[in-house]
């Protein structure tokens, strides 16, 4: 069997990917979530947001280290698999890394120990810092990560000198044209990732029996912060939506499965993408709706696949995940809105909560992960055949490694990953059964506590 090193590398890395962004995709809203209940114990002194937070700091801390772990293991596969882009764009790609590390990392590992352990250690003033100082950490970590991969997608502020790239305008390659859309996109999707989470494990721990002030405060702000941000989301998606029109044509056309130049060219709701014959299969047009969204005209054009021949990615795995993440979108939006509307009144005491509230929300507890890796299949897939558009291909950058050993260390990655998978989500449930910590007055520390 002859094992291509490229799809293996790029598959191993996809697999990579795919398992460490579920964790920084939590990490990021969670930190800002807890600072949430913080503050609701200040200022009301009940003791069931801060009930609330000693159970999901624990889940904080537990995301937190797969995802640094997960991060550690991709990093090396830059020099593992993908020498080629360090010796091309590592001017560029090293320094964005290192600040993300500086900045970042060091900010919330030092600081989730004080949330952690810190609860009747230090003053409530300073473990509430601590958590302004980790939510901080984790917006920052993802401003660098995003700033490197929408330079990836978009570059610029740089030359290339003797084939490596080097900047010469830091903000032109930090503020590349589609960071801002992206960063947006991405921090509400985190943000819907975590709402969903809380609101999710809430539902099933008052459907066992945990009908707890802590778990309706909880399960009535994951529904109300979801309710908010899924507006936001889809009209940020259809800014940065535009932002890819313009920049990245060829990804748009295989979102949408357009393969000839047309005008007042159909929205897909459905098709199966042929590569070979260069065209869909049983499609399921809206007239006119892809021209309507992506340029505002009902009779625009849009650029077809067949004008980028051998420069565009590979239709079919763009395409449906493109309709994934939507649908898991609309999906949230109906979903958050009916649990809304039907706890609008309840306030955050402790009252009765229906079944046909409950059960959607459990069933929709990990849909941001579902949206969240659809939506970066689009972003990273979409950007091939190229590893930075324009610059370095995703074949010129690749190991010398051979097939055979990359195959047997991306099925030893995928074995580990289902295995951390599985361990994780049985972790976070076993903390939900275990409920908050207990709650006692601490008269010098000038209010109730946690206490594990």
């Amino acid at each position: 069997m002859v094992f291509d090193p490229v799809v293996l590398s790029r598959a191993q890395f996809g697999a990579n990917i795919t398992f460490h962004i579920l964790f920084p995709t939590i990490t990021i809203a969670l930190a800002w979530i807890l600072l949430f209940f913080k503050l609701r114990y200040n200022a009301t002194g009940k003791a069931y947001w801060m009930e609330a937070y000693a159970l999901w700091v624990k889940v904080f801390a537990l995301t937190f280290a797969l995802g640094v772990v997960t991060g550690v293991t991709m990093s090396f596969q830059f020099g593992t698999n993908w020498p080629g882009f360090m010796q091309t764009v590592g001017n560029i790609a090293g320094p964005l890394l290192a600040y993300e590390v500086l900045t970042a990392f060091f900010l919330e590992a030092t600081f989730l120990a004080v949330m952690l352990f810190g609860m009747k250690r230090v003053s409530p003033r300073i473990h509430t810092l601590a958590t302004v100082l980790v939510a901080a950490g984790t917006s920052f970590s993802a401003f660098w990560i995003i700033a490197l991969d929408s330079w990836m997608q978009t570059p610029a502020g740089f030359v290339m000198v003797d084939g490596k790239a080097v900047a010469t305008d830091w903000l032109a390659v930090i503020f590349n044209p589609s960071f801002p859309y992206r960063l947006v996109h991405m921090l509400l999707a985190s943000g819907l990732t975590g709402a969903f989470l809380i609101a999710g494990l809430s539902a099933w721990q008052w459907l066992k029996g945990q009908r707890t002030e802590a778990v309706s405060a909880v399960l009535r702000t994951g529904v109300r912060l979801a309710a908010v941000l899924i507006p936001l989301q889809i009209f940020a998606g259809d800014m940065h939506g535009l932002n890819t029109f313009e920049h990245q044509p060829q990804k748009v056309a295989a979102m949408e499965g357009v393969w000839n130049t047309e005008k007042g060219a159909p929205l897909l709701l459905f098709a199966i993408p042929d590569e070979v014959q260069k065209k869909n299969l049983y499609e399921v047009p809206v007239p006119h709706g892809a021209s309507l969204i992506l340029t505002h005209d009902p009779n625009g054009t849009i650029r077809g696949l067949n004008e980028f021949e051998g420069q565009h990615p590979p239709v079919f795995p763009v395409f449906w995940s493109f309709r994934v993440m939507v649908g898991v979108g609309m999906l949230m939006l109906l979903i958050s809105w009916f649990a809304a509307y039907k706890t609008r009144k309840l306030g955050y005491s402790l009252m009765p909560i229906g079944k046909n509230v409950l059960v959607p929300l459990v069933l929709m507890t990990f849909s941001g992960w579902v949206a969240t890796i659809s939506g970066w299949y689009v972003t990273e897939i979409g950007r091939q055949p190229y590893l930075v558009t324009g610059v370095l291909k995703t074949a010129d950058a690749i190991t010398a490694v051979p097939g055979g050993m990359i195959a047997s260390t991306f099925f030893g990655y995928i074995a580990l990953y289902i295995f951390l998978l599985l361990a994780y989500v049985r972790t976070v449930y076993y903390l939900a059964s275990k409920g908050g910590a207990t709650l006692k007055a601490d008269p010098s520390l000038g209010g109730h506590h946690a206490v594990a």
